[in-house]
């Protein structure tokens, strides 16, 4: 239950599954797509507070680790070098600890005079900046751009090879991922909770320490340690979806170190957790009807044939939910799972990220209704997670809520609470709403007090920062780029008129030739810029 605040960006087909974002049913943070179901869309005001700057001079306390030198190694995948970083644990009682945090590279390849450094990251929050780096952005990337650029990422802390969280064990997160989220009565509820509760108890028996010490401020402050260790003047950093919350954090902190950034499927950091959250889940209400319209045009759609409407076409699916929620189908699965309920939501919500998965959804949903076949909608959903064959799971799903949950208060303080906004959530989504609000819920238990708030970022004094918004983002609503854009005081807003999560490398040559030009040239393009 666990659908993560953004997800990642969808690029990489391996594992970095629509990544970037995807997860169950659950963690904390969604919002209100302004194009969607009945969402509210009032703009940020000017009175809500803003992330101020971090003084510009570096303090003496923080030089060690400022001066630390890398020490570079194979990595064990050619082309690539690895090392370890050193950071506070606590960047206001620096002499108290460390973390140690992973670092990867790929040298920039020529011809031409290299640029610096690009630092990247894929979002989450909790997706491996490394294993995006290595298996989409260091090979993928356009070859201008990998020829100028030293390609980096860093695993945020708390993440993948950075000290990760870890809550749950395989089994556990088995039988946690198939939670009913759409309780029916007191005892389901109850069960909800425990779930959620034992989970965070998991979480803080593991990281007691480490857990105060996740936020998007601390990473983006490593971020600055990097970049100085790298010895570059200022950051060049592509961020998608969570990322681009933590790239802008960066630029919040350090306006006058900001270089070219370019933020793509971009947050809304004003919104509190509930905004956030039914804000997204109208997103995924857009995602899934531009969906519905298409596959009701196709002969293999289960959902309706031809003249058949989008609303149609969900109620279709949420009566297939409705029936896994009492009997769920088998997946052939050795270890025994079945497809309930939240898995299959959890499927169908992973193919939202990206279009090129809708003739795979279509087949998973057809051999699931109509063959009782639950085996391609699981692996829609284990990719999600990232649960691997042997049903073991990376620490994804742990650090995205490890993140959330202290970036920002909850959303929710009791399942009455979560009631008393089903109508609006089911409004947003029909199809989604009533279990992204209880996977909202989420939070509520965690072992450590959030220490975020909402807030606007202006980056007074940053060089133009290019904010990209795709107009039917399921997991970050194109308003949210809107709103970022609008916040920043260098903002270039550059829209994308298309479907799936994020816009660069996704196949529309003018996203992509203006970003190359900015990160090559130094050439923003005009704010108000549209793609299709």
């Amino acid at each position: 239950m666990h659908i993560r605040r953004t997800l990642r960006s969808p690029r990489p087909r391996p594992r970095l599954r629509p990544r970037t974002g995807l997860a169950l049913l659950a963690a904390a943070l969604l919002a209100t797509a302004c194009s969607s179901e009945g969402a509210s869309t009032s703009a940020t005001s000017a009175s809500d507070p803003a992330l101020a700057a971090l003084p510009e001079a570096t303090p003496s306390a923080l030089a060690p680790y400022y001066g630390q030198k890398l020490s570079w190694r194979d990595c064990g995948v050619p082309g690539f070098q690895c090392a370890t970083m050193k950071a506070p644990l606590d960047y206001a009682k620096p002499a108290e600890g460390d973390i140690l945090l992973a670092v990867a590279r790929k040298k920039a390849t020529g011809p031409g005079e290299r640029i610096g450094s690009l630092l990247v990251n894929p979002g989450g929050p909790g997706g491996s900046a490394i294993g995006y780096l290595q298996q989409y952005a260091g090979i993928g990337y356009p070859e201008g751009v990998r020829a100028r650029y030293d390609m980096v990422a860093v695993d945020p802390r708390g993440v993948a090879r950075s000290e990760p969280v870890e809550c749950l064990d395989g089994r556990e997160m088995d039988a946690y991922t198939q939670t009913d989220v759409t309780p029916d009565d007191a005892e389901e509820t109850e069960g909800l909770v425990d779930a959620y509760k034992e989970f965070a108890e998991g979480c803080g028996a593991d990281a007691p320490e480490l857990l105060p010490h996740v936020s998007t401020v601390e990473a983006a402050r490593d971020m600055d340690v990097l970049r100085a260790v790298l010895g570059d003047e200022k950051l060049t950093y592509v961020g998608a979806s969570y990322g681009t919350f933590l790239g802008a954090t960066y630029a919040g902190l350090f306006p006058e170190r900001a270089g070219r950034l370019v933020l793509d499927g971009a947050m809304d950091p004003s919104l509190p957790a509930r905004r956030l959250n039914l804000e997204q889940t109208a997103g995924f209400g857009t995602a899934f009807r531009s969906f519905a319209e298409d596959c009701v045009q196709q002969a293999d759609c289960p959902l309706g044939g031809s003249g058949t409407s989008a609303a149609r076409a969900g109620q279709n699916l949420k009566a297939f939910f409705d029936r896994l929620d009492t009997a769920p189908i088998p997946v052939g699965d050795a270890d025994g799972r079945r497809l309930t309920e939240s898995l299959a939501t959890t499927g169908v919500i992973a193919a939202m990220y990206d279009e090129g998965a809708w003739p795979q959804l279509r087949a998973a949903l057809t051999s699931a209704m109509k063959e009782k076949d639950g085996a391609g909608l699981m692996l829609l959903s284990d990719s999600y997670y990232e649960r691997d064959a042997d049903g073991s799971y990376s620490n994804l799903m742990f650090a995205n809520a490890a993140v959330n949950c202290i970036d920002l208060p909850p959303a929710f303080s009791s399942p009455d609470e979560v009631r008393e906004a089903l109508p609006d959530f089911e409004k947003a989504s029909p199809v989604f709403g009533e279990g992204l609000a209880w996977a909202s819920l989420n939070c509520t238990y965690w072992p450590v007090r959030a220490t975020g708030e909402p807030h606007r970022i202006t980056a007074d004094g940053a060089a133009p920062i290019v904010v990209v918004g795709t107009t039917r983002d399921p997991a970050t609503p194109y308003r949210w780029a809107e709103a970022l854009a609008g916040q920043l005081s260098s903002g270039r807003l550059l829209t994308y008129d298309g479907d799936g999560h994020t816009a660069y490398g996704r196949g529309s040559a003018c996203i992509d030739s203006a970003i190359n030009a900015y990160l090559l040239r130094g050439t923003a393009p005009d704010d108000g810029k549209r793609c299709s």
